[in-house]
C-alpha cells in the first residue's frame, strides 16, 4: 500500500497530459491544451493544433480567464474557492462566486465534468474542457477543445466532450483516481 501511494506522487500529470494532446486533437478535430493552475490563475502549459483551424491567441503561458474561458469555469468549479475568488477579483469579478447565476454555472461544470463557452470572451470561437484529478481526489490539471462556434458541437454529450472527457477519465485513473471519481457523469 505504501509503495503505491510513493509510486503515485511520483507520476507527473503534465507529462502525461502533454502525450496524450497529440492523439486528443486528432480525435477531436480541434485545438487542444493542458492548463494548471499559475501564479496569475488557468495557464496553458501546451497547445497542440488540429485540424480545423481557430485563429486565438492561444499559447503557452497564456492565463485564461476564469469567468469568461471553458477552462476557467473548470477551475473556478474545482479548484481552492480562495484562489479562484482572488483570480476573479484580479479579472474585475469579486464576489463573482456568490452570484446565482455564476454558482449555477460551476454547479453544472460539477455535475456533469466539462465547462463549454460559446462566443464569450471572442465571438466566432467556442470551447469545452474538462477536469483531470490525481489519486488523492485533487484536481490537478484540465484539458480543453476550442474551435469555431459554427463546427464544434457543445454540451455534455457531444463527441468533441464525450472525447474530452475519456481522455480525462484515463488520464486520472493513470495518475491513480478511481473509476467512479474519475470521471462520467
Amino acid at each position: 500500500m505504501q509503495l503505491g501511494l510513493i509510486s503515485l506522487q511520483q507520476v507527473d500529470p503534465v507529462r502525461l497530459a502533454i502525450a496524450e494532446l497529440p492523439a486528443l486533437a486528432q480525435r477531436i478535430g480541434y485545438t487542444v491544451s493542458a492548463s494548471v493552475w499559475g501564479d496569475n490563475g488557468p495557464t496553458i502549459i501546451r497547445v497542440e493544433e488540429g485540424p480545423t483551424a481557430v485563429y486565438v491567441a492561444m499559447r503557452h503561458g497564456t492565463t485564461a480567464s476564469v469567468r469568461h474561458t471553458a477552462t476557467g469555469k473548470v477551475f473556478a468549479a474545482f479548484g481552492p474557492p480562495g484562489r479562484v475568488a482572488a483570480a476573479l477579483a484580479a479579472e474585475g469579478y469579486a464576489g463573482a462566486l456568490a452570484d446565482p447565476a455564476f454558482a449555477a454555472e460551476l454547479e453544472a461544470v460539477r455535475a456533469h465534468r466539462i465547462g463549454e463557452v460559446v462566443d464569450q470572451l471572442l465571438s466566432g470561437v467556442s470551447a469545452l474542457a474538462v477536469p483531470v484529478f490525481n489519486g488523492f481526489g485533487e484536481f490537478v490539471l484540465c484539458l480543453t477543445a476550442i474551435g469555431p462556434s459554427a463546427t464544434l458541437r457543445m454540451g455534455p454529450d457531444s463527441p468533441a466532450a464525450q472525447h474530452l472527457r475519456d481522455a480525462a477519465q484515463a488520464l486520472s485513473q493513470r495518475l491513480g483516481a478511481p473509476a467512479a471519481s474519475a470521471g462520467g457523469h
